[in-house]
């Protein structure tokens, strides 16, 4: 009996498959018959394959088998790539692809004028959530699938937008879902704390996935600050906004305090949809003093719910004008002393830096290189120089070089449509 075991992952049997875990977030399944013609079309024996214990089991004495399935499986590890979380394949960023990781907003950097530099090393979420802004998670009826930027790759390019950006960073952890779906998101943590142009690391984050073990890992790395998305103290109206019948309330906020303990400040950011959850707002802030939240930063970013065209805009939700929300939080702050609720740059040391120089002009006319699938319906991505453009209503196809105009290029995000 053969036993395969390969760095940062662990097999599963799967009845007809053998599912391959890859650093807890991704997932690939290799037929058993198929990985059994691979071998036998090499030592021409046909073995019994299962897993057990993490291990990939190949009843054979060959001892060559390891090595050479070892192999086959990494090959075309790429192809069969998914996410745990949403099941959706995965696309596999790396250096070898010559992918620009400037100009796109599901994954990258985002420049957005200021001292703090967005860093999405990957798309999905494992959460549903009511409102959720851009329809994300398993549950979702538009995005069809995500994206993992290699980190070393995800570094390289944030060594250079850091050297135009200047020192005194703020590199921040988010994206199009929840970051802590990243399968490198602790050596992430890592690299940018021993970047000389970093001086704080935050992240959003829905907690969900968090543990005793990941807190202390993230905090060793250098992790300064969890901007924690929780909509409700109540378990029922935190599962109903959360999308998920799996969501534990109580495990959240054990982490919240498990990661203020760690020394990682917490600030909680709800999401106020008025007449569902406004009514807990009091409830928020007596759980922030309780656990000891906003040590270094505002210790509350209340958030007004506002729709969007491509998330989910729940009929429960009542509109509320940004005047009316802010007038809100300073009765809040009067009836409570907790200060800031209405929070400004200056609270996060945020300053403003001169943007990354545009590549592009509103209704300029470029050609470009089809290089990516989107993520939703009639979206690709193109390239030219040296960034990307999310090209909409097209049905070109990778390889394609196609004239594009381009109608946005807001905060250094380029969209454009085929001419």
């Amino acid at each position: 009996m053969i036993e395969v075991r390969l760095p940062h992952t662990h097999f599963e049997d799967a009845g007809e498959s053998i599912r391959l875990v890859w650093r807890e977030t991704l997932y690939a399944d290799f037929e058993k018959d198929e990985l059994a013609r691979v071998i036998k079309r090499k030592y021409r024996v046909k073995p019994a394959i299962t897993a057990r214990d993490g291990a990939l089991l190949v009843d054979t004495d060959y001892p060559d088998v390891e090595k050479y399935i070892a192999i086959y499986i990494q090959n075309n590890l790429g192809a069969l790539l998914r996410n745990r979380y949403t099941g959706r394949k995965v696309i596999y960023i790396h250096e070898g692809m010559d992918v620009p990781l400037l100009g796109y907003n599901a994954f990258g950097l985002i420049d957005r004028g200021t001292n703090l530099i967005q860093v999405r090393g990957v798309s999905g979420c494992n959460l549903s959530c009511v409102f959720c802004s851009v329809d994300e998670g398993p549950y979702s009826r538009t995005r069809k699938l995500d994206y993992v930027v290699d980190v070393d790759y995800l570094m390289k390019w944030f060594d250079e937008v850091a050297g135009i950006k200047g020192k005194g960073l703020e590199a921040h952890l988010d994206g199009q879902g929840e970051p802590l779906i990243y399968p490198f998101r602790v050596e992430l943590v890592q690299a940018l704390q021993e970047h000389p142009n970093v001086s704080v690391i935050s992240m959003q984050s829905n907690g969900t996935l968090l543990n005793d073990r990941l807190v202390e890992e993230l905090a060793e790395a250098g992790l300064d600050r969890v901007n924690l998305s929780i909509h409700s103290l109540d378990p029922d109206k935190a599962r109903m906004l959360m999308g998920m019948k799996s969501y534990d309330l109580e495990h959240v906020l054990d982490m919240a305090e498990a990661l203020v303990n760690a020394g990682i400040d917490v600030l909680l950011a709800p999401v106020i949809i008025f007449g569902v959850n406004d009514d807990e707002a009091e409830a928020f802030i007596e759980f922030a003093r309780k656990i000891g939240a906003g040590k270094r930063w505002p210790a509350l970013g209340f958030q007004n719910y506002i729709p969007y065209k491509f998330g989910r805009n729940p009929t429960i939700a009542k509109l509320v004008p940004f005047k009316d929300f802010y007038a809100w939080l300073r009765k809040l702050e009067e009836k409570t002393g907790m200060r800031p609720l209405v929070l400004k740059p200056k609270h996060f040391g945020m300053e403003k830096r001169e943007f990354i120089p545009l590549s592009f002009r509103p209704g300029e006319i470029v050609k470009a290189e089809i290089v990516l699938p989107g993520r939703i319906k009639g979206e690709m991505l193109a390239k030219a120089r040296n960034r990307l453009i999310e090209v909409i209503n097209t049905d070109a196809e990778i390889g394609d070089r196609i004239k594009i105009r381009i109608v946005r290029t807001r905060h250094g995000i380029y969209i454009g449509t085929p001419i």
